[in-house]
C-alpha cells in the first residue's frame, strides 16, 4: 500500500470544478496582479481571523519580512525568536541586518520557550516572533505579557496555522501587533503557487503595509519610503477563494486522522509520555499532544503535520520509504546550528530541546484525504520496525 505524505492531487480532483472556471475567469478579465479576488480574500481572511485588516503579499516569507519591515527593523536590532523553524523565521531578520535572538524550544507544543525570553531582552530587542508550529499555537499569555511590559511588538509566524485557536478561541494571527500566514501549496490553505497574508487591527500599520507591497508608492509613481514587490497574483487569490470554504472540513478531517494516530499508538503500546524529554525505551514514540483542549479552555490545533519522536529516526525513515510511506523531517537543524548563522556564536548546549527534536522527529502523512487504512498501515509498519 503506497502512502504518500501530501497528495494534493486528490484535494484538486474534490475541487476541480469549482477551481478551473474561477481560473478561468481571471484569465479572461486579464486583471492579472491585485484587483478584486485580492480584495475578496483579504476581507474573508479579516474576518475568519477576527481581525479589523488583512494585507494579501506573495509569501509567508515576505510577509515576515514586510512585517518587520514596517515596525522599522533596522540593522543590529534585537529579534527574538525559536531556534527551532522553518529558516524563514531567521532569514527575514538577518536580511534586514538585525540579530535574531535565538531561544529553545519547550518539549510538548515544540514552540518557543516562554520561561527563557525574558533574560535576552535588552534595549536592542525590536521584537519577538513567536512561532504557532505544526499548526498549534506558542504560550501566548507570557509572551504578550513580557510584550506589554517591555513595549515589544509581537509578529506572529502563523505560516502554518491559519485556523488555530489559542485557550479561549482567539484566533492565530489575532493575538499580536502583526500575524504573518503562508499560502504555500503544502499549507492547510494553500494556493497554487506562492502567496501568504498579514493579519493586523492596527488602522496605520495596515495602510503602510499595503503601500509596502508595491514599492511603497502612493500615488502612483511617488515613494514615500522603500517597500518591495510583495503583490499577491489575481490568479492565487481566486484558487484561494474557492478553497476557504473548504478549510473547516480539511481541518476537521486533519484532526481526526491526527486523533486516530494517536488512538492506535496507544493501542499498539508505542505510545510514551506525551512531550517527555528523555526515552526510557527505544521501542516507544512520543506522540504529538493538543494541549489546553482538556484544560476547559478552547483550543484548536490543526495539524499541518503530525510529528512523532523517535529514537532509530533515520532508520525507521527509511524503513517506512522501503514500505512506501512518505515522511519528512521538520527541521533536521536548528538555527543554531546553520552554517550561515555561525556568526551569532551561540552554544549548541544551549539548546537541548531543540537539538533533541531535529534528531528525533518525524512527520507522518495527515492530509485530509488520507484512510483509515493508510493510517492503520502506517501504525503497522512503525509496530513492524520498533518491536
Amino acid at each position: 500500500m503506497k502512502v504518500p505524505l501530501l497528495d494534493l492531487k486528490l484535494q484538486y480532483q474534490s475541487i476541480k470544478n469549482e477551481v478551473e472556471p474561477a481560473m478561468l475567469k481571471v484569465a479572461q478579465s486579464q486583471m492579472l496582479i491585485l484587483g478584486e479576488e485580492v480584495d475578496k480574500l483579504e476581507k474573508t481572511i479579516a474576518s475568519y481571523c477576527k481581525t479589523d485588516y488583512a494585507i494579501a503579499c506573495s509569501s509567508g516569507t515576505d510577509a515576515l519580512l514586510m512585517a518587520l519591515m514596517a515596525i522599522d527593523i533596522k540593522p543590529g536590532d534585537e529579534v527574538i525568536i525559536p531556534t527551532y523553524s522553518f529558516f524563514a523565521t531567521a532569514g527575514v531578520v538577518a536580511r534586514l541586518g538585525a540579530i535574531p535572538v535565538l531561544i529553545d524550544s519547550e518539549p510538548v507544543t515544540m514552540n518557543i520557550d516562554v520561561s527563557q525570553i525574558r533574560e535576552k531582552i535588552n534595549f536592542k530587542t525590536k521584537a519577538i516572533i513567536p512561532v504557532h508550529l505544526y499548526g498549534q499555537c506558542a504560550e501566548m499569555d507570557e509572551i504578550l505579557k513580557i510584550s506589554n511590559e517591555f513595549n515589544i511588538p509581537v509578529i506572529e509566524d502563523c505560516a502554518q496555522a491559519i485556523g488555530a485557536q489559542y485557550k479561549d478561541g482567539k484566533f492565530a494571527g489575532s493575538l499580536g501587533l502583526i500575524g504573518c500566514f503562508s499560502f504555500y501549496p503544502t499549507k492547510n490553505l494553500g494556493a497554487f503557487g506562492e502567496g501568504g497574508i498579514i493579519t493586523t487591527n492596527n488602522k496605520e500599520l495596515a495602510e503602510k503595509l499595503k503601500q509596502m507591497r508595491n514599492h511603497g508608492m502612493n500615488p502612483k509613481y511617488y515613494h514615500k519610503f522603500i517597500g518591495g514587490n510583495f503583490r499577491l497574483d489575481a490568479l492565487q487569490a481566486a484558487v484561494l477563494n474557492v478553497k476557504f470554504p473548504h478549510l473547516e472540513n480539511w481541518h476537521q478531517r486533519r484532526r481526526e486522522n491526527a486523533n486516530l494516530y494517536t488512538k492506535l499508538f496507544i493501542e499498539a503500546g508505542l505510545s510514551e509520555s506525551k512531550g517527555k524529554m528523555i526515552f526510557d525505551n527505544k521501542n516507544k514514540v512520543l506522540i504529538p499532544e493538543a494541549v489546553y483542549e482538556n484544560s476547559g479552555c478552547k483550543n484548536y490545533h490543526i495539524y499541518n503535520q503530525y510529528i512523532i519522536r523517535v529514537q532509530q529516526r533515520d532508520k525507521l525513515r527509511e524503513f517506512l520509504g522501503k514500505n512506501e510511506i512518505g515522511t519528512e523531517i521538520y527541521y533536521p537543524v536548528p538555527f543554531h546550528g546553520q552554517e550561515c548563522f555561525a556568526y551569532l556564536n551561540n552554544n549548541e548546549k544551549d539548546f537541548p530541546v531543540a537539538n533533541e527534536l531535529s534528531e528525533t522527529s518525524i512527520a507522518l502523512p495527515i492530509f485530509p484525504e488520507l484512510t483509515k487504512e493508510q493510517i492503520q498501515f502506517v501504525i503497522e509498519k512503525i509496530k513492524e520496525f520498533l518491536v
